[in-house]
C-alpha cells in the first residue's frame, strides 16, 4: 500500500501527522478528505495539470495538507524555505510560475510578495483563507486526477538557487512510488512506523521522506524546529522508531550534559538516518556507541540522479565513506572526464538515475553533465572509489582551496575542528593571499563566546597543526558567534566568502 488514501480506507482513525510540541494532529481519515478538498480548489481556481503551486509555511500540518491535494492534482509543489526574504521568495515564485501560494502571517516577506506579485501568481492564501477556501469544496476525488510531485530549490550555498525539475509521472496518484519503495527497503518503514521529522519541511530530504512514510501508512511526528533535548523528549514520548538527521544534530546531541543526554528512553529507535552534510569520523563512531549499530548515511541530492547508502556495520569496517551506489552506477573522473582508478579523487558522477532540468537555466544543466556522456550527471561533489566500490567524498568541487598550486579540501580541517570541546561549529574557506592566490582561514563558532581570544585562536591552529600537514591548516582564525548553516545541515560558504572577497565570490 503506497499512497495515503489506501491507509485512510482501512485505518480512518490512524494519526497520519502529529506536532511534537502542541499534538496537532491530523488522521487518515481527515488527510484524505482536504487533500480532495485541496484538489477540488485547485481546479475551481482553474489550476490545470502540469503547473505548480507553492508553500510558504514553517512547519506545521497543513504543509503536509497542502502537498498531498496537489499530488494528487498533477501538479509541481514548491516549498519556500521560511528565513528567505521577499525579495529571494520573488524570484522562486516567479522562476516557477507559481500559481498559487499558500502562506501564513508568520512569514515576515509575504507582504513584500504581495506589494510586488510574480506575473504568474494569481492566488495567495494565508491559512485562514485556505480553511475557508477548502470548506466550501467537496470532499470527493478531482475527475482528472493524475500524479503530481515536489519541485525543490537547491539551498543556494554557492549562487542563486537552482529550481529542480523532474518530469512528473502522471497516471493514477495512488501508484507506487520508488522514493516509498526504497524507504520500505532500506529502513524497514510500515504502517507501524512512527517517524520523527526534526527538520524544516521545506528541504527535499525532510519532505521526501515524510510523504514516503505517508504512502507506507507510517505516523509522521513534526517538530517545529530542532532541539536536542525537545528531539530526545519525542522520541521517548512517541516510541519513535526512525527518524533522519543531519550531523550537526548530532554534534548538538553529543554536547549536551550527560545527565541530560542519557535522561530519556530512546530505545524504540530502529532506524536513525542522515545525509545532507558531511559527518565526522569521530563524531559518527560516538554516535554508534551510544545508540548501537542503528545509524544508517545516505549520499544523494535533490536532483535524483542517483545515491549511496551504508549501515552502521558497514560503516565501522569503511569509516568515513558514504556507500556503495544504491541507485545507479557511480563514476569518479577529472576534470576532461576521463575515469580514475580506484582511491584517486576526481568527479562524482552518476549513471542512471532521474533525468533531472535546472529550471530555466540550460547552462547549469549542461554543465552538470558529463562531457562526453550526456547520461552521467554529477551534483559538484569530489570524492574517489576504493577498491571494493565503496564512496569517500573528499568536498565540494566549489569549495576546494587552491593555495601555491595544492588542492586544499576545507572538509577535512572542518571535520578536526569540529571534534575540539571547545567548538560547537567551523568553517574552512580559502581568502585572498598576494603570493599563494589563496590561504586557509577558518571561521569558527565557539560554544562559549568567551573563548572567542587570539589565545584560542592559537590553540585551534595548534590543534589543526598536530594532526594535519601545515599546507592545510588554516594560517588564521575568526569567529561568528552564529555560523551561516542552513537548517538542511549545509554550511552556506557563500556568505562567509563575500566578506573577504567580496560579492564575486557569490558569482
Amino acid at each position: 500500500m503506497t499512497h495515503p488514501r489506501i491507509h485512510a480506507e482501512a485505518f480512518p482513525e490512524r494519526l497520519a501527522i502529529v506536532m511534537s510540541d502542541t499534538g496537532k494532529s491530523v488522521t487518515c481519515g481527515e488527510l484524505e478528505k482536504v487533500a480532495n478538498q485541496g484538489a477540488q480548489l485547485f481546479r475551481s481556481l482553474g489550476i490545470e495539470t502540469g503547473q505548480t503551486v507553492a508553500v510558504w509555511l514553517p512547519n506545521c500540518v497543513e504543509f503536509l495538507c497542502v502537498y498531498w491535494a496537489a499530488q494528487r492534482a498533477g501538479l509541481y509543489i514548491t516549498p519556500v524555505a521560511t528565513a528567505l526574504t521577499g525579495e529571494e521568495a520573488h524570484y522562486i515564485l516567479d522562476n516557477s510560475e507559481a500559481r498559487l501560494l499558500v502562506s501564513s502571517d508568520e512569514i515576515a516577506g509575504l507582504a513584500d510578495i504581495e506589494a510586488n506579485r510574480p506575473s504568474k501568481l494569481a492566488h495567495i492564501l494565508r491559512l485562514h483563507e485556505w480553511y475557508s477556501a477548502i470548506a466550501a469544496m467537496p470532499s470527493t476525488p478531482i475527475a482528472d486526477e493524475s500524479a503530481g510531485f515536489h519541485m525543490v530549490y537547491s539551498s543556494g550555498t554557492t549562487g542563486r538557487p537552482k529550481g529542480i525539475r523532474l518530469p512528473l509521472a502522471g497516471g493514477d496518484p495512488t501508484a507506487p512510488h520508488m522514493l516509498a519503495e526504497r524507504a520500505a527497503l532500506n529502513y524497514g518503514i510500515g504502517p507501524g512506523s512512527v517517524y520523527l521529522s526534526p527538520a524544516p519541511l521545506y528541504h527535499t530530504a525532510p519532505i521526501a521522506f515524510c510523504t514516503s512514510c505517508h504512502r507506507l501508512g507510517a505516523t509522521v511526528v513534526v517538530m517545529p524546529r530542532f532541539d536536542p533535548e525537545a528531539w530526545l523528549q519525542t522520541v521517548e514520548r512517541y516510541k519513535v522508531t526512525v527518524t533522519q538527521m543531519v550531523p550537526t544534530m548530532f554534534v548538538r546531541l553529543l554536547k549536551l550534559p550527560d545527565a541530560a543526554r542519557l535522561a530519556y528512553d530512546v530505545s524504540s529507535l530502529r532506524h536513525v538516518i542522515h545525509a545532507a552534510a558531511p559527518c565526522p569520523v569521530e563524531i559518527k563512531h560516538r554516535m554508534i556507541e551510544w545508540l548501537g549499530p542503528i545509524i544508517q548515511e545516505y549520499y544523494g541530492g535533490s536532483e535524483g540522479n542517483g545515491s549511496t547508502n551504508i549501515t552502521a556495520e558497514e560503516w565501522l569496517r569503511k569509516p568515513g565513506s558514504v556507500g556503495k551506489a544504491s541507485w545507479g552506477k557511480i563514476h569518479i573522473c577529472d576534470d576532461e572526464g576521463n575515469e580514475l582508478p580506484p582511491h584517486e579523487p576526481g568527479i562524482v558522477y552518476f549513471e542512471g538515475g532521474w533525468d533531472f532540468q535546472y529550471l530555466g537555466d540550460p547552462d547549469k544543466t549542461r554543465d552538470s553533465r558529463h562531457p562526453r556522456h550526456p547520461g552521467w550527471s554529477a551534483l559538484g561533489d569530489i570524492g574517489y572509489l576504493d577498491e571494493d566500490g565503496y564512496l569517500f567524498l573528499t568536498d565540494r568541487k566549489s569549495y576546494m582551496i587552491i593555495s601555491g598550486g595544492v588542492n586544499i579540501y576545507p572538509q577535512e580541517v572542518e571535520n578536526l575542528l569540529i571534534t575540539h570541546p571547545k567548538v560547537a561549529d567551523a568553517a574552512v574557506i580559502g581568502v585572498p593571499n598576494p603570493d599563494f592566490g589563496e590561504e586557509v582561514k577558518a571561521v569558527v563558532q565557539p560554544l562559549d563566546p568567551a573563548d572567542a581570544t587570539p589565545a584560542f585562536a592559537q590553540e585551534l591552529i595548534a590543534h589543526c597543526r598536530a594532526h594535519l600537514s601545515p599546507v592545510k591548516c588554516p594560517r588564521s582564525v575568526d569567529f561568528d558567534m552564529a555560523l551561516p548553516r542552513l537548517d538542511n545541515g549545509k554550511l552556506y560558504k557563500r556568505l562567509l566568502k563575500d566578506r573577504y572577497w567580496g560579492k564575486t565570490a557569490s558569482a
